[in-house]
C-alpha cells in the first residue's frame, strides 16, 4: 500500500465497551456513523490497550512505547507516587508528524501528562484539563453564550453507597440541556471548525493534516440530555452475565473494588437504568462522530483522509460486580474496538491479530511515509487495513500499575487463554473457550499445571525479550523453564549458581 502524505482524521473515545457498537454485533442502540466506517474500513477484533486506565495508555499512543517503558503509570487523579509527564526528549508521532509539515490538531481530552500539555507535543487547539467534561472551560461559555444556549444542569443523579456509608461516586445523570448544548456537540463543532481552517492549506497545496477528536465519554459519569438517557427502555437491559460474579478464587481487591463503587447497594432497576444510560452515551457521541465525518465528505477530503476509531480502554458498567476500570485485567476493560478507514484500501475487512492501540502510533507515522522506528513497541498496521496476509505475533501482553494504589499486573492473552499475575495475591488462568465471561479462575487446578507452565513461560519470555522487569519476580517465584543468567544479579559466588545450558 502507499503511504504518501495524507490527512489523518483520529477519533476516540473514553472507557468504551466493544460490545456497544452495532459493528460489533451489538443491537440496543443504533451506531450508524461507526457502523458504516467499519463496513468501508478495517474492523480489528482483537484490539487490545496496553494497560486500562486514561493517562498511561493515551502516553502510548504519543509515543508508541509499552507504559513501563515511557514510565507514566498512573493518572494524575489518583497518582500513587509514579512519574506524571513523560521524559524529556521521549518520541512522540505529534512532534514526527508537525516536523514532516503537517498540521497537527487536538480537541478534546488530553490527560497524556500532567505539566505538559497537548501543546508541548506540537499540538495546535483548546487546552483542556482532567479527566471529565470541563464544563465550567471559558471557551465551552463562550460556545454556549454564542449559540444562545443553557448553562449546564443535572437531575434524577444514580450513584451507591461508599463502605464508609458517603455518597457514592456519581455514576449517571440526566442533562439539562439540549443536544446542541453538549460538551460533545461542542467539542464536535470546534473539530469541524479546525478540519475546515486546515481544508484550506491543504488543497493549496501546503500542508496535510493530522486532526484528534478525543471525547471525554462514555466514561462516567453518564450525563446526557433526554433524548439519550430514555433512549433505551431499561426493562429491555439484561444485566452482564458477569454480574453473578461471587470473586471465588479470585483476587480480594476485586470484592474490594466492588465495594468501594458501590455495586452492591444499588437496586438491579438501577443497574439497569445505568447500563441503558451508557448505551445512549455511545448512541449520542455516534451522531457527533457523524457529524465529524460528514464534514469531511463535505469538504471533498474523504478521498484524501484516513481516519481511525478507537478508544482508550473499556468500562466495566456492571460486569463483575464492578464500574469503571482497575485492578482486574477482565476483557470488559482490554478488549475494545478499533476501526480504520484507509482510502484507496479494501473495503469490510475484519481482523482477527491480536493489535494493540499502541499500534496507532506506527501506522500514523506509515501513513504519513515516516520512519516508524522510534515507536519501539508499535508495528504499523497498514498490511492488515490493505488485507495482506502478515505474519503476526499470536498472543498480546497488557499491564497495569495501579489506580488509587499500586497494584501491578502483567497478562497474557491467548486465542483460548488468559493468564494474569498478581504478585501480591493468586494469580489467574481463564478457558476463554468454556468460559467467555472469565467467572472460572482454574489457575490452581492440578490437570493444569502443564497448560499453567507454557504460559507462565511464555509470558516470562516477552517481558524479558520488551525489557520489562517484572520478569524478575516471575524467576523466582515460579517454573519458567530454564535460564540462561544468574537471577541474583550478581557475581559474588557464580561457583553456587550455574546457569542450565537449555
Amino acid at each position: 500500500m502507499t503511504t504518501t502524505p495524507r490527512n489523518m482524521l483520529f477519533l476516540m473515545t473514553d472507557q468504551h465497551r466493544v460490545d456497544t457498537l452495532g459493528a460489533y454485533g451489538a443491537q440496543r442502540v443504533p451506531t450508524p456513523a461507526l457502523d458504516r466506517l467499519a463496513a468501508t474500513g478495517a474492523r480489528f477484533d482483537s484490539w487490545y490497550t496496553p494497560t486500562a486506565i486514561c493517562t498511561p495508555s493515551r502516553a502510548s499512543l504519543l509515543t508508541g512505547q509499552a507504559p513501563f517503558r515511557h514510565k507514566v503509570l498512573a493518572n494524575h487523579e489518583r497518582n500513587v507516587g509514579y512519574i506524571e509527564d513523560l521524559p524529556d526528549h521521549t518520541f512522540t508521532f505529534s512532534e514526527q508528524l508537525r516536523g514532516a509539515g503537517y498540521n497537527v490538531g487536538l480537541l478534546g481530552k488530553w490527560h497524556a501528562g500532567t505539566e505538559r500539555l497537548a501543546s508541548d507535543y506540537g499540538f495546535e487547539g483548546i487546552p483542556i484539563d482532567g479527566w471529565h467534561n470541563d464544563v465550567e472551560h471559558p471557551d465551552y461559555l463562550a460556545y454556549l453564550a454564542e449559540e444562545g444556549l443553557p448553562p449546564y444542569r443535572i437531575t434524577d443523579r444514580i450513584r451507591g453507597v461508599l463502605p464508609n456509608g458517603g455518597p457514592g461516586n456519581l455514576l449517571a445523570a440526566r442533562l439539562q440541556q439540549p443536544l446542541e448544548a453538549t460538551f460533545e456537540h461542542y467539542l464536535a463543532t470546534r473539530t469541524i471548525q479546525m478540519i475546515e481552517r486546515y481544508a484550506d492549506e491543504f488543497r493549496s497545496g501546503e500542508r496535510p493534516f493530522f486532526v484528534a477528536l478525543h471525547f471525554f465519554g462514555p466514561h462516567l459519569p453518564y450525563i446526557v440530555p433526554d433524548k439519550y438517557f430514555d433512549l433505551v427502555d431499561p426493562d429491555t437491559v439484561e444485566l452482564p452475565v458477569s454480574a453473578t460474579e461471587n470473586f471465588h478464587g479470585k483476587p480480594p481487591v476485586q470484592q474490594n473494588y466492588s465495594a468501594h463503587w458501590g455495586f452492591d447497594t444499588m437496586t438491579e432497576a438501577q443497574s439497569r437504568k445505568l447500563i441503558a444510560v451508557y448505551h445512549g452515551y455511545v448512541a449520542m457521541i455516534d451522531h457527533e462522530i457523524g457529524r465529524v465525518i460528514a464534514a469531511v465528505e463535505r469538504l471533498g477530503l474523504a478521498d484524501e483522509t484516513a481516519v481511525f476509531f478507537t478508544c482508550d480502554h473499556g468500562e466495566f458498567t456492571g460486569a463483575h460486580r464492578l464500574h469503571d476500570k482497575g485492578p482486574a485485567m477482565y476483557e470488559d476493560i482490554y478488549r475494545t474496538p478499533g476501526i480504520i478507514r484507509v482510502p484507496g484500501a479494501p473495503e469490510g475487512v475484519v481482523r482477527d491479530e491480536f493489535v494493540s492501540l499502541t499500534d496507532c502510533t506506527a501506522t500514523i507515522l506509515d501513513l504519513a511515509g515516516l520512519d516508524t522506528s522510534g515507536a519501539v513497541d508499535s508495528r504499523s498496521l497498514l498490511p492488515l487495513v490493505a488485507g495482506d496476509e502478515v505474519a503476526w505475533q499470536e498472543d498480546i501482553v497488557c499491564e497495569f500499575h495501579g489506580h488509587h494504589f499500586p497494584y501491578p499486573q502483567r497478562m497474557l492473552r491467548t486465542r483460548r487463554y488468559k493468564l494474569v499475575v498478581n504478585p501480591d495475591s493468586v494469580n489467574e488462568l481463564y478457558d476463554l473457550e468454556r468460559d467467555p465471561h472469565e467467572l472460572q479462575n482454574v489457575y490452581e487446578l492440578a490437570e493444569n499445571a502443564p497448560l499453567r507452565t507454557q504460559l507462565l513461560t511464555r509470558l516470562y519470555q516477552l517481558l524479558r525479550e520488551r525489557g520489562d522487569n517484572f520478569y524478575h519476580w516471575m524467576t523466582a517465584m515460579y517454573d519458567v523453564g530454564g535460564l540462561d543468567y544468574d537471577p541474583s544479579q550478581s557475581v559474588l559466588d557464580n561457583e553456587t549458581y550455574q546457569p542450565s545450558a537449555s
